[in-house]
C-alpha cells in the first residue's frame, strides 16, 4: 500500500527528528567523575558540578552527559576506575580528591583533568604552579594545608588548656593525609598541645581506632579531611560524643551528622566552581593557561545541639564568628 502524501509527510519528519536527535546525543560532550567516596557522601559534590555546569549552559541529559566512578573507599581501586572512564572515552575529567588526580594524570596526558579538593596540587606534582598549571590538569585547591592549624586552635578555643588530642587519618590516602599530619604537628607544636595519630580506612577500622582512643589520655579528636571518614561521619560523631570528646573536622557534614565543629572550605561550592572550568575546556580554554583557583572563603559551623549533649561550654566570641550554628 502505498502511503498517502499527509502519511508520507509524516513519516519522513519522523525520520528526521529521529536523526537530529540521535546527532545531538553523538555530540554531546561526556564528562567523566572520579572520586574515593561513595555515591552518598559525594552527594552534594556532584550536585555542585551540575549546577556550575547549568550555570554554563550545560545540562545534564540534554546537552552534556556525566559519567561517574566511585571507588567505596578503596583507593587501589582509582588507578582502574581511571582507565575505565578514560577508554569511554571522556572529553573532560573531573578528579575529587588529590589521590584521585594523580591516577587520573598518570594515565593521561591528553584528556583534560578538572581537580577538586586538592589541598597543594603543586607538592603533589599536578601542576608547575596556580597561575600556569603547565600540564593537563587545572581546576580548584582546597588550601587544606594552611586550615590545618586553624582548626587546632579553634579545638584549644573551645576547649582551653586542651593538651592531648588524638587525630583520626586514613592511611590509605596516604599522600593527603601525609601532608595534612604534617601541618598538624607544625600546629600542635605552636600550641603546645601533643597529637597521638589513630587509623581508620573502613568502618570496622573506626571502632577500633575508638576503642584505643578510649585508653589514652586525650581531651578531643581531630578528624582530618578524607572522602572515606567522611562517609563515616555519622558514626564518628557519634563514638566521639560518647567518649565526650570534642572534636572538629575540614568538612560541613561532619558538623551535620553530629560533630561538635568543622572548619573548611565548601564542597559543593568548590565543586560548582569546576563545572565552570569544565565548561570552559569545552569551549576551547587549555587546561595549560587556566590558573588554579583558590577558595577565598572558609565556613566556621558549630554544632551547639552537640556541645550541649556533651557538656561542652564553647565561648561566645567562638560562637559570633561561626557562620552557622546548627541548634
Amino acid at each position: 500500500m502505498i502511503p498517502r502524501p499527509a502519511s508520507r509527510i509524516l513519516l519522513l519528519a519522523v525520520v528526521l527528528l529521529g536523526s537530529v536527535h540521535g546527532q545531538s546525543d553523538a555530540a554531546s560532550p561526556r564528562i567523566g567523575f572520579l572520586t574515593p567516596g561513595t555515591p552518598e557522601s559525594t552527594a552534594p559534590v556532584l550536585a555542585g558540578l551540575r549546577q556550575g555546569l547549568r550555570d554554563s549552559g550545560y545540562t545534564e541529559g540534554a546537552n552534556i552527559a556525566i559519567e561517574s566512578r566511585f571507588a567505596n573507599g578503596n583507593f587501589d581501586s582509582l588507578p582502574g576506575l581511571a582507565r575505565e572512564l578514560i577508554s569511554l572515552p571522556v572529553d573532560v575529567l573531573v578528579t575529587f580528591a588529590t589521590q584521585a588526580s594523580i591516577d587520573a594524570k598518570n594515565n593521561t596526558k591528553t584528556i583534560p583533568i578538572v581537580m577538586l579538593g586538592v589541598s597543594d596540587p603543586i607538592a603533589s606534582g599536578l601542576v608547575s604552579s596556580l597561575s600556569r598549571p603547565g600540564g593537563n590538569v587545572t581546576g580548584t585547591s582546597t588550601l587544606f594545608l594552611e586550615a590545618s592549624g586553624k582548626r587546632l586552635q579553634l579545638l584549644e578555643e573551645a576547649m582551653p588548656g586542651l593538651q592531648q588530642v588524638a587525630v583520626l587519618w586514613n592511611p590509605a590516602n596516604r599522600v593527603f593525609q601525609m601532608q595534612l599530619i604534617q601541618e598538624t604537628e607544625v600546629a600542635a607544636r605552636r600550641l603546645g598541645i601533643t597529637l597521638q595519630l589513630f587509623e581508620a580506612r573502613d568502618s570496622e577500622s573506626i571502632e577500633t581506632a575508638f576503642a584505643a582512643i578510649s585508653k589514652e589520655r586525650v581531651s578531643g579528636i581531630e578528624v582530618l579531611p578524607d572522602p572515606t571518614l567522611a562517609a563515616h561521619s555519622a558514626r564518628i560523631a557519634a563514638l566521639a560524643a560518647k567518649a565526650r570528646l570534642p572534636s572538629v573536622s575540614g568538612n560541613s557534614v561532619y558538623a551535620e551528622a553530629g560533630g561538635l565543629m568543622t572548619y573548611g572550605p565548601s564542597f559543593p561550592e568548590l565543586a560548582r566552581s569546576a563545572g565552570r572550568y569544565v565548561a570552559k575546556i569545552l569551549r576551547g580554554a587549555k587546561p595549560a593557561e587556566l590558573a588554579v583557583e583558590r577558595p577565598t572563603k572558609f565556613e566556621l559551623v558549630i554544632n551547639m545541639k552537640t556541645a550541649k549533649e556533651m557538656g561542652v561550654t564553647i565561648p561566645q566570641s567562638l560562637q559570633l564568628r561561626a557562620d552557622r550554628v546548627i541548634e
